[in-house]
């Protein structure tokens, strides 16, 4: 079970507080070689998987985490990893708990306080805060989001106050074309949207059809 969120240590005026803030979760995995990317390190190896997660991940926090339209929230894997200083530390931290990633994702969008909710990766090298404005919107008018990935799973998924409760994430095919339309199908009656669809570096041909795209902050091994 996913840590309980820890709210940032600096509070708003309360007269300029509103009702609920949009909350971005960035799932984070320590940056330790031979337990990060695993896929991509049996295509390039563990120091170059492992140098990737890294660059990768600081990149993403870069673009998105500053935005004030939504509070970020790190999502850290190991639990024991919570104070590592692999990543920005001015960001409130949580645990992701056990279990797959929808069991995951689960704990962690039920820990977040009323309002919508959007999770990320952090290997998305392309992202930008445009998509996740997008997202946000969407939950206004729509009970879920989803941001869909070229292999058929996705890169961002949101849900909104009245979707929380709904098992969206059970019995998915994780890593596999299924996982989108498995998701979509759990949540059968509720209003879906979807944004821009980007890629997420998993493994060494996703890496090399993308890497014209990284960025200078990304590390890319193939060079």
């Amino acid at each position: 079970m996913a840590r309980p969120y820890a709210p940032m240590q600096r509070k708003a005026s309360r007269k300029r507080a509103a009702p609920y803030r949009f909350r971005l979760v960035v799932m984070v995995k320590a940056p330790v070689a031979g337990a990060v990317k695993t896929r991509l390190a049996r295509d390039l190896g563990v120091a170059a998987a492992c140098r990737f997660a890294r660059h990768t991940a600081a990149a993403v926090l870069q673009r998105v985490a500053g935005d004030s339209r939504w509070q970020t929230v790190l999502a850290v894997a190991p639990d024991a990893a919570l104070a590592a200083r692999w990543w920005d530390r001015g960001l409130p931290r949580m645990g992701q708990g056990s279990g797959d990633l929808g069991r995951r994702m689960a704990s962690l969008i039920r820990a977040m306080p009323p309002g919508p909710v959007v999770i990320v990766g952090s290997d998305i090298p392309n992202i930008t805060p445009a998509p996740l404005a997008s997202a946000f919107r969407e939950l206004s008018r729509h009970q879920a989001v989803f941001g869909p990935a070229e292999d058929g799973g996705y890169w961002l998924v949101g849900l909104n106050w009245r979707a929380r409760a709904v098992a969206a994430f059970v019995g998915v095919r994780w890593s596999s074309r299924h996982a989108l339309a498995d998701t979509v199908a759990n949540l059968r009656g509720r209003s879906v949207a979807y944004v821009a669809n980007l890629a997420d570096v998993d493994d060494g041909e996703a890496l090399v059809k993308h890497s014209g795209r990284l960025g200078r902050r990304v590390a890319n091994p193939c060079r």
